[in-house]
């Protein structure tokens, strides 16, 4: 099945008892056993992750089930097992904690999500992990960035804020060769037009808060790995607790059976805000790999069959520090963190640590919701009189 039909199918659960279009939401924390025996039974599968073998709630319901179902089929054939976390960043964490130890060397892209860098920075570093960041060109390179502890590279696509495109083929390609270990933050891309277990990587993050959940209800995180993967990576997450409240889980999943047509609907308004924005004398650049003259347009074409509604702007040298009114004075637009929901958002970009020099001063970040994108531009038009001429 294509992906908009495994949106709507996937991880559907059908029994004697009831055939209804969306699984049931189960509150359970205490699974009562019909018998010792039966007790014993599940005990010994708890972290095989056996639905009709489920000992305590903490491993899941059937909600959840079907949540993870869904995930591992639009992730495609590679998928061996999902999970889902209370935040986005839990995501993120998690698993670093699931692949390293003290003694090892780590490699980060030098533009992750800002709170993923953090942990690695300090917490990771504390625990006796080597931290190490490179650049998003490196690609094939990046080998030789490999020491004899190198246990774990993470990437995103493309860059938080400043939306550079790794190599992500090449880069997995590498860790494959060096028995490395490969995560990727594809929250922008979803899975819906790009997946990277396709293409080498071990293990994929999303915010399901974002494009996922979609309506800016719910914050939530899910991993899904590969087989070689899978086992270690769910262990870690039992034996930390994450677990994830059912009625979340039921919205995210809700969420998902819509994505493609949200996605697809804010996309086509991304084009035609971009191609606004473009004109206007104000701006010197959009940051948006799928843009023909974007740096990272090669890669984008060659790897990934569509591009979302998050995008970065950055205005010319004279409204540096001067972009505060005109964030003010949007109507339509919401002033807040996040993306992916069906409201439009703006805010000022802001530097994450990251190396790679940037003019975050006169750089905003949009994300293009569900609104008529006419609306929007107008929204815009009026704001940018606010700017100083």
């Amino acid at each position: 099945m294509r992906e908009e039909t495994l949106l709507v199918h996937a991880g559907r659960h059908i029994s004697d008892d009831y055939d209804f279009v969306n699984p049931p939401v189960i509150r359970a924390s205490t699974v009562l056993h019909k018998s010792a025996e039966d007790m014993m039974n599940r005990a010994m599968h708890e972290r095989d992750m056996i639905e009709d073998k489920i000992p305590y709630g903490t491993y899941g319901t059937p909600t959840h089930h079907a949540f993870y179902k869904a995930l591992c089929a639009l992730e495609g054939k590679n998928a061996a097992g999902a999970w889902a976390f209370p935040s986005g960043l839990a995501a993120c964490t998690i698993p670093l904690l699931a692949f390293l130890k003290a003694g090892d060397h780590a490699l980060l892209i030098d533009t992750i999500y800002g709170p993923t860098r953090e942990f690695a920075e300090e917490v990771l570093r504390r625990m006796g992990v080597e931290v190490e960041f490179f650049a998003p060109s490196v690609g094939a390179d990046i080998a030789s960035l490999f020491k004899a502890n190198t246990a774990l590279v993470m990437l995103e696509t493309p860059g938080s804020h400043t939306f550079e495109m790794p190599d992500v083929p090449a880069i997995a390609k590498a860790c494959q060769e060096k028995g490395v270990i490969s995560v990727i933050d594809n929250t922008w891309a979803t899975p819906l037009f790009f997946k990277p277990l396709d293409v080498g990587v071990d293990v994929v993050i999303h915010a399901a808060t974002k494009y996922i959940g979609g309506h800016s209800d719910l914050t939530m995180g899910v991993v899904i790995c590969n087989a070689k993967t899978w086992p270690q990576a769910y262990r870690t997450f039992v034996q930390t607790g994450q677990t994830t409240g059912c009625d979340d889980i039921y919205l995210a999943y809700r969420g998902l059976h819509s994505m493609a047509v949200r996605v697809k609907a804010a996309a086509q308004s991304t084009k035609q805000i971009i191609d606004w924005l473009l004109q206007r004398e104000e701006v010197e650049r959009v940051l948006w790999p799928a843009l023909p003259t974007d740096p990272s347009y090669p890669i984008w074409k060659r790897d990934f069959s569509g591009a979302t509604s998050l995008f970065g702007v950055v205005f010319k040298e004279r409204y540096a520090n001067k972009l505060a009114p005109m964030i003010d004075a949007l109507k339509i637009f919401g002033r807040g963190y996040s993306w992916g929901g069906f409201e439009s958002l703006l805010i000022q970009s802001y530097g994450t640590r990251n190396q790679t020099p940037m003019p975050f001063e006169r750089m905003v970040r949009i994300a293009v919701g569900l609104e008529n994108p006419v609306d929007l531009i107008e929204d815009l038009n009026q704001a940018f009189n606010q700017l100083p001429h």
